[in-house]
């Protein structure tokens, strides 16, 4: 019979010639075997003989080809997160590589890429359920086809590990493989079993009650696999539509759960409890997105604290745009475009962009703006005036939240909420109650959401989380009025206790989705733990904000690197075996020591303060050596200031186009240079090219 769900457990069985891959507690299911060093896929009917048990482990997350060798990353630690409608969610904690092939030659890029993967694993928050699809909603669940496989039912934008599990997807689906592997045979559906879904973001699943009333309170961000990256270096949208930082928040409240307890492994079951009168089990769940602004926009950074911005004609982006919410509107319906960026200085740019592409999409644009003694432009909408299209299904609204909410008055924020609130209304949210005597356990939908609010600000973190937790909190309050476990005029926010978790999910889920992006927990996150602005906070995010500039300008190109290589969007080359090294720094030696020198100047001006002179010696020559420092070290550190694009660590598989651009002309300026020009241009020509050299082939992009 086949087996739609993947294995809970599974061994690996070693030897020099395969490994292989059983589930004990499915002795009639097939083996699955990958042959070494050829990388051939197959499936056995019994187990194998001669082939040593190595280690029981939790997945196969996916195979991933390298440099020098083929590598099968298993998932060897999970933990249990909590079960949703009885089903149990794991953390990936712990993986492990293993070689298809002894590694006979050395090269430096391997050990890079390897580094670079184990460190995204390690610091990446991964999630996988073995009988639940935890990448679709709620809603999309209850629409999807139960007889396919749990991998076959994800959704292609949260299937985090999609790429590095083609392989085991192609043997399954019997299509042809593009990286190397052979298979053997047509359809294999026992393979099914050994695919794992695995999804990216946060995920908090919690007992509690709100008036006496128990239920499990759920939080879930999937981040989309597609442009997926870091703060500075992935902005805007690409030609397919996909935007920056794009990350889908369901908020869930399942009421009558029997099945939450952490032990054991069951699946789906009835859900009821409380005798025959019991009430049947109950799932009401609220999305919510956010995303880049949909136009072709980057920052570049200078090792200026403001980079630099950059915004290309909106004409060029109209296409982009078009697919973009061509997909938001196949699957969430009427979008509600929430735009928090400052409408005055840097992000003005940013901001008027946005809104003529939405002049652009709709029919009729009908714009209206609010005033107030804050601000003269506190809301300004932007819709159709007639609904002839698709298109018109786009409400644009844009909201002043750095004015409105200055001095610490994020209450203000509220001013958004009651302008939002037909849409929130019309757009519903979802419900399903459990099918009676359904074995799958499905849902019956009472109702579904019809519209989502798309947020966004410049980095789509701070000023987003606070408005997605005061929507979130509305709607509960809502959700929990119209069952009737609060009545009408109460809110969910009355009970103390669940406030407190509230905030604190919610707070989470900010840090945990900016960690991701910029390298740090979120701003303002005391603002949603506590429902105020406090100085502890804004000290905290102080050091929030310098340590994202320093991760930003120094961490963030090696972060980025290892989305690309997990993601597909970088293929590495295994020509030039211990030759052609990617990441060696290719920037001219003098350019290279600069920082070193101004490091130098700095301690012996420091060494030579601290010294003692007799009472007797000269003081000028220990003054002209400091002098001669202190000048060395002004000339190095106005160099570094004025030619910051030089010394920001920039990815090495796929750098952005801008950069490479900045890199090109500021050394074009450097060898102009009357002082340093002259040993550039004679001792490193070509260097530049060199750095660069890398750009067109990391080109290749996920299918």
């Amino acid at each position: 019979m086949r087996s739609l769900v993947p294995f809970r457990d599974i061994n690996v069985h070693a030897s020099t010639s395969q490994y292989a891959f059983t589930s004990p507690s499915s002795p009639s299911a097939q083996t699955l075997v990958i042959e070494r060093p050829s990388g051939d896929l197959r499936l056995n009917d019994g187990a194998l003989l001669g082939a040593k048990r190595v280690s029981s482990i939790a997945g196969i997350l996916g195979i991933i080809k390298l440099k020098l060798d083929k590598y099968i990353i298993v998932i060897t630690k999970a933990q249990p997160m909590g079960r949703l409608k009885g089903h149990m969610v794991y953390k990936v904690i712990a993986t492990e590589f293993l070689p298809l092939r002894e590694r006979t030659l050395h090269d430096p890029d391997e050990d890079t890429y390897l580094t670079l993967l184990k460190t995204l694993l390690k610091t990446g928050p991964m999630y996988f359920s073995y009988s639940f699809d935890i990448t679709n909603s709620f809603q999309r669940q209850a629409s999807s086809n139960s007889s396919l496989a749990l991998w076959q039912r994800a959704d292609d934008r949260f299937f985090w590990n999609k790429f590095i599990q083609s392989d085991l997807i192609d043997f399954a689906t019997g299509t042809t493989n593009k990286s190397g592997f052979r298979q053997h045979g047509g359809h294999q559906n026992g393979a099914d079993p050994f695919i794992l879904p695995v999804m990216f973001g946060m995920m908090r699943i919690t007992i509690t009650r709100i008036k006496s009333t128990p239920l499990t309170f759920a939080l879930i961000t999937r981040r989309s696999r597609h442009r997926a990256g870091t703060r500075y270096l992935t902005r805007g949208i690409d030609e397919h539509g996909h935007v920056a930082n794009f990350n889908e928040t369901e908020q869930i409240a399942v009421l009558n759960d029997g099945t939450h307890n952490m032990g054991g492994e069951g699946g789906m079951q009835n859900g009821k409890v409380g005798g025959p009168d019991a009430q049947d089990v109950q799932v009401m769940s609220y999305v919510q997105t956010r995303g880049s602004v949909p136009v072709y926009w980057a920052e570049v950074s200078t090792l200026k604290y403001t980079p630099d911005l950059q915004v290309r004609g909106v004409d060029t982006a109209i296409d982009a745009a078009k697919h973009h919410f061509d997909e938001q509107m196949q699957i969430y319906g009427d979008n509600y475009l929430v735009n928090l960026v400052n409408q005055r200085g840097r992000e003005e740019r940013v901001k008027q962009a946005y809104e003529r592409v939405v002049r652009t999409l709709v029919s009729g644009p009908r714009e209206a703006t609010q005033a107030d003694y804050v601000t003269s432009e506190k809301l300004h909408i932007v819709e159709a005036s007639q609904k002839n299209q698709e298109y018109d299904r786009l409400h644009y609204v844009y909201f002043d939240f750095h004015n409105e909410t200055k001095g610490l008055k994020w209450h203000r924020a509220q001013l958004l909420l009651d302008e939002l609130k037909d849409g929130l209304i019309q757009g519903q949210y979802f419900r399903g109650v459990d099918m009676p005597g359904d074995s799958q356990g499905r849902l019956e939908v009472r109702n579904r959401q019809t519209a989502v609010v798309r947020t966004n600000c410049m980095d789509c973190l701070d000023r987003t989380n606070v408005v997605q937790t005061m929507l979130a909190r509305w709607i509960l309050t809502r959700q929990l009025t119209d069952i009737g476990v609060l009545r009408p005029g109460e809110s969910a926010d009355d009970d103390l206790t669940f406030q407190m978790l509230f905030r604190n999910i919610w707070a989470d889920n900010a840090d945990v989705v900016s960690k991701t992006y910029s390298g740090t927990g979120a701003l303002k996150t005391d603002f949603t733990r506590t429902g105020q602005r406090t100085r502890v906070g804004v000290v905290q995010d102080l050091r929030n904000s310098i340590t994202r500039y320093v991760l930003n300008n120094f961490s963030d190109g090696p972060r980025q690197d290892a989305f690309d290589l997990f993601l597909g969007a970088f293929l590495p080359d295994s020509s030039g075996i211990g030759t052609t090294r990617v990441f060696v720094d290719r920037r001219p030696v003098l350019i290279q020591a600069i920082p070193y020198v101004l490091a130098a100047s700095f301690l012996m001006v420091l060494i030579s303060s601290l010294a003692r002179s007799g009472p007797e010696s000269t003081q000028w020559p220990l003054r002209l050596f400091i002098f001669l420092w202190v000048t060395v070290g002004l000339w190095c550190f106005l160099f570094i200031r004025n030619h910051g694009v030089l010394y920001v660590n920039w990815p090495k598989l796929n750098p952005p186009r801008w950069a490479s651009e900045g890199y090109q002309d500021t050394m074009e300026s450097i060898r102009k240079d009357k002082l340093i020009g002259p040993f550039v241009a004679r001792h490193e020509r070509g260097a530049s090219n060199a750095r660069i050299s890398h750009l067109e082939e990391g080109k290749k992009r996920i299918q």
